[in-house]
């Protein structure tokens, strides 16, 4: 048995004969999502668009072939760890070399065996859950369960090339812990990392799509990222993350500013084009973090770029 339900994965495939789709999709329509396509460009498009899990690609169609659908989907950092099965006519060694060059994970031949397909699909999806585990907890920052800043790094790349591609507004939020030095001082370590996790969890509670992250980045130091989400959307989730911190009441003596834990946000907000690049939008986020904290703490500021 596999630690997942089945019918929760989505299983792509891509053929440019129609008989060939539905042999496939009724061998698997009963166990997972199954989507199609019917040319390399809109299997691209899917791909960036759903994520599927696995692929069963054929290697021979016209326009792109499976071949050059592969390069695509793996040169690109936000479809190159779905597996590929490439479906081919013929076994050969050179054909098989030639397609794990290119990334694939498998093969099958046609005519299609359903035993054979369903057993080697449901082998690589497990592999690949695995491996999204063990991906998933090295990305995770140990103290306070949100995203760390090697994710951070990725998932900030990946949004801005999307929203580049889609020519749409993206956010990005930095958020800095007031005083926290003096409250480490004040009420000791251990009390402080308390505080950090709770600041985390407050803010992860703030998101409203699966999209959106929050990541601890340094310190006492948070970021949230915000695709396709312009100024407007992102004051608000700022503003909520304000209020989030302040109820939780944490006590800070030496706050300069208040009685409890408060945060300062900065946020820049932009439609991602070739002449700028993701720094940009962090370098303005930290400097409206910045701005913010100048301004007294307890607050946001805002810059459309």
């Amino acid at each position: 048995m596999l630690p997942f339900s089945v019918g929760t994965l989505r299983l792509l495939i891509v053929d440019d004969q129609q008989v060939n789709i539905r042999v496939l999709h009724e061998i698997f329509k009963q166990d997972y999502e199954v989507l199609m396509a019917m040319s390399g460009e809109q299997a691209i498009s899917i791909c960036r668009g759903q994520q599927p899990d696995l692929i069963l690609l054929d290697v021979v169609m016209p326009g792109m072939s499976g071949h050059e659908v592969c390069k695509v989907l793996k040169a690109d950092p936000a479809t190159r760890n779905i597996p590929i099965i490439f479906v081919i006519s013929h076994s050969e060694p050179a054909e098989e070399a030639l397609g794990f060059d290119l990334g694939a994970v498998d093969f099958i031949t046609k005519p299609i065996n359903p035993v054979t397909v369903k057993a080697r699909v449901r082998t690589h999806l497990e592999l690949k859950l695995q491996q999204d585990l063990l991906r998933s907890i090295a990305l995770i920052d140990g103290l306070t369960g949100v995203a760390n800043r090697s994710k951070f790094d990725d998932d900030l790349a990946l949004t801005w090339r999307r929203c580049l591609r889609e020519n749409t507004a993206m956010s990005l939020l930095i958020l800095d812990v007031d005083y926290f030095k003096l409250f480490n001082d004040a009420y000791g370590h251990p009390a402080g990392d308390n505080c950090l996790r709770q600041v985390a969890q407050a803010m992860k509670k703030q998101l409203r799509r699966p999209s959106d992250l929050v990541a601890r980045i340094g310190g006492e130091e948070f970021a949230c990222i915000l695709p396709f989400t312009d100024q407007e959307g992102a004051i608000n989730r700022a503003e909520a993350m304000l209020d989030a911190v302040r109820e939780l009441g944490i006590m800070h003596r030496d706050s300069a500013i208040s009685d409890t834990v408060t945060v300062s946000i900065g946020t820049a907000t932009l439609v991602p084009n070739e002449a700028l690049s993701a720094e940009h939008l962090l370098n303005s986020a930290d400097q409206a973090l910045y701005k913010a904290k100048r301004q007294g703490r307890d607050q946001l500021v805002s810059v459309m770029l």
